[in-house]
């Protein structure tokens, strides 16, 4: 059973954090006694909310801001989570970018930008926060992946690739990590209403309805995401969360 305060005393950076998934799984970390360190592109506004929400509930929030293009910013996102929290205890790498284009309109630069942001971000922040989980003897990383990953999706081949490469990554690092208390997982959502990447009108002619009858939720995403964060036992895991549409 959960504990109502799993993360009390821990820390964590979640990208992405003005989205949507992110401020969704924010809140739930700190419903769970975390304190956030919620990082973010654009839309300052939608990350104050979260922050103030965050603090509502009786738990510090710092935002940060930065290009995860820019190969400097993933370390130095961990390095400012710790200095202003204390320690970064749980990664939660949210953020993405995804325009949906067919393969023959993808250029050199769309599919280096998809690589910098979707795939190697999130190497780099694991790369600058495993040593003080392993030294620690607790750590928490989540990424978010897609469905697409799985299925080629509909948003174009430098999505799909680059979240899948989450998935090669999310292997190699479980396995060697694990037994110093640290859990590396991933979520595949598809379909989330209420975020950015939804790359058509849920409610237009053709739109794709999954077995389930409905789109997802952002809590839908959220409730998996804090699941697997609070489990220990849990680590080299992908879950797919799309209302049925990816059978495995």
């Amino acid at each position: 059973m959960t504990e109502p305060r799993a993360f009390a005393g821990r820390a964590a950076l979640v990208t992405g954090a003005s989205g949507g998934i992110g401020g969704a799984i924010a809140l739930r970390l700190a419903r769970h006694g975390a304190d956030l360190a919620l990082c973010y592109g654009r839309h300052r506004e939608d990350v104050e909310a979260v922050a103030s929400a965050v603090r509502a509930l009786g738990r510090r929030a710092v935002l940060l801001t930065g290009d995860l293009a820019d190969p400097e910013v993933p370390a130095w996102l961990v390095e400012q989570t710790a200095g202003e929290l204390g320690s970064c205890d749980v990664l939660v790498a949210n953020a993405g970018v995804g325009h949906q284009l067919s393969w023959d309109q993808v250029d050199l630069d769309t599919w280096q930008n998809a690589a910098d942001v979707n795939l190697r971000a999130p190497w780099l922040m694991s790369r600058a926060a495993l040593p003080a989980m392993v030294d620690k003897g607790f750590g928490r990383i989540l990424y978010l992946s897609s469905v697409a990953a799985l299925t080629g999706g509909i948003v174009g081949p430098h999505y799909a690739a680059t979240k899948a490469g989450l998935h090669g990554l999310m292997h190699h690092l479980a396995s060697r990590v694990a037994a110093a208390g640290v859990t590396v997982n991933t979520i595949a959502p598809a379909l989330i209403v209420g975020t950015r990447m939804l790359p058509f009108d849920p409610s237009g002619p053709g739109a794709i309805v999954p077995p389930v009858g409905r789109l997802g939720t952002v809590d839908d995403i959220a409730d998996m995401a804090i699941a697997m964060l609070t489990n220990g036992y849990l680590t080299n895991k992908l879950v797919t969360v799309d209302g049925g549409i990816y059978p495995a």
